[in-house]
């Protein structure tokens, strides 16, 4: 029992682990549409962004501190509202994190045939893709223990060019940058919701973490409090790259297609440059190692409460569960090798919030079929708090394009059969 709580994640680590598979690419790319769309008054849809994340955190914190085992959205869905609703958002919480994993490794080689031209063919990506993938897959097998070193060694190498450009961009800021703050045509509500639609996916990736419970040291305590961390953390240093970039370049931020990389040039030299670009390889490769950690725990989460077939949950001498990892890896793989990858984004983007709105309905539930279930962390004001979160997530979806919601949500009716398929579905109680 004491060497199998060894290799579960300590806090310290949890909190890294939820900062990396948040941080990704989009901060260093996503500055600039940010400015194109709404000016420096950008800064206010990504704080408004901030906030509406912080509500829904709130709400997976309160559920999270009810369950300790592997699972996250699909354990609430199927605790608040049967095996059904689980198994949709379990099953749909799999496939959108393989699909997310393939587009990110494809988008590894990319970045590095962006830097080193020679390699930037197709056979070469593709065999980056297998390298990264059966790496991965590899380091996953050998336990929880190698992957949260390397998870926090990597997360610490993406920070340290974001944290540069945040702290010394406050040493470099041109007031008049942020003159006029709302641009003259361009400071409207549809510009606003747009901007605000465009900036939230630098956040998607935090209910991630809830995923892979079990793999933490008494996550009904660590983990809400881990998850509320790493968001603040998150938001503190967008919020200050968001300044940095603006007040450092100016309209300049508009034409920069690598704005955090430009920023960073123009304070320090080209070297600063050259540093945002392996900060970059870094940032790409450590959302791989969290993703390659948590999506196979999606598969074995259903597979141990009998919505999947058992050997999903099959784990070796190092309790990795190898199965659910194996077959991960391998369609993943599959759908990096196609490239096509426009819709299959799309699908990923939309379908997270299949697990946002469930859980945010559940903590309502759970408050009246758990009342005396003991809560680690209970979000205050009663259900204000899920309403919000509920009505947030209903605005950001009214403004999003009728093609994407329906390639987002569509791909809900692909679970159904497989539901009668694959599924037992158990009724026993799990906690």
């Amino acid at each position: 029992m004491e060497e199998a709580n060894k290799q579960k994640m300590g806090m310290g680590s949890v909190i890294l682990f939820g900062i990396n598979g948040i941080i990704g690419t989009g901060i260093f790319l996503l500055p600039s549409s940010g400015m194109k769309l709404f000016g420096p008054a950008s800064l206010l849809s990504l704080a408004f962004d901030g906030l509406l994340v912080f509500l829904i955190a709130l709400c997976f914190a309160e559920c999270a501190g009810l369950y300790g085992t592997n699972g996250g959205p699909y354990l609430y869905a199927r605790g608040a509202f049967g095996n059904f609703v689980g198994y949709e958002v379990g099953f749909m919480t799999w496939v959108v994190r393989m699909i997310a994993e393939a587009t990110l490794y494809v988008g590894f080689a990319t970045a590095v045939g962006g830097i080193f031209p020679a390699l930037n063919t197709p056979f070469i990506k593709n065999a980056m893709v297998t390298v990264l993938g059966i790496f991965l897959m590899l380091l996953n097998i050998a336990g929880v223990r190698l992957t949260t070193r390397l998870n926090d060694i990597m997360t610490v190498a993406k920070l340290v060019p974001l944290l540069l450009v945040a702290l010394l961009g406050l040493f470099f800021l041109h007031p008049a940058n942020f003159h006029p703050f709302f641009v003259p045509g361009k400071a409207s509500t549809a510009n606003f919701a747009q901007t605000t639609l465009t900036l939230f996916y630098v956040f998607s990736g935090f209910e991630g973490l809830v995923v892979a419970a079990g793999e933490m040291r008494n996550p009904k305590r660590n983990l809400p409090k881990s998850l509320l961390i790493s968001l603040s953390a998150v938001v503190a240093i967008y919020m200050l790259i968001m300044v940095a970039c603006i007040g450092v370049l100016g309209t300049g931020l508009m034409k920069s297609t690598v704005p955090v990389q430009d920023a960073l040039q123009r304070m320090v030299g080209e070297w600063g440059s050259v540093l945002v670009a392996a900060g970059t390889l870094c940032s790409i490769g450590g959302i791989c190692v969290a993703s390659s950690f948590i999506t196979p725990r999606s598969g074995e989460a259903l597979a141990e409460h009998q919505m999947m077939p058992a050997v999903l949950a099959k784990k070796n001498r190092w309790g990795a569960p190898y199965v659910a990892i194996i077959v991960s890896t391998v369609v993943g793989l599959l759908l990096a090798y196609t490239g096509s990858f426009a819709k299959l984004a799309m699908i990923s983007a939309i379908s997270r919030f299949v697990q946002y709105i469930p859980t945010c309905l559940a903590v309502i539930v759970f408050r009246r079929t758990k009342p005396e279930a003991v809560r680690s962390f209970k979000v205050p004001f009663g259900p204000l708090i899920p309403l919000l979160a509920l009505a947030v997530s209903g605005w950001l979806l009214f403004h999003t394009p009728a093609e994407n919601l329906l390639w987002g949500f569509g791909a809900l009716l692909i679970a159904v059969p497989f539901y009668f398929i694959t599924g037992r579905h158990a009724d026993a109680e799990f906690s």
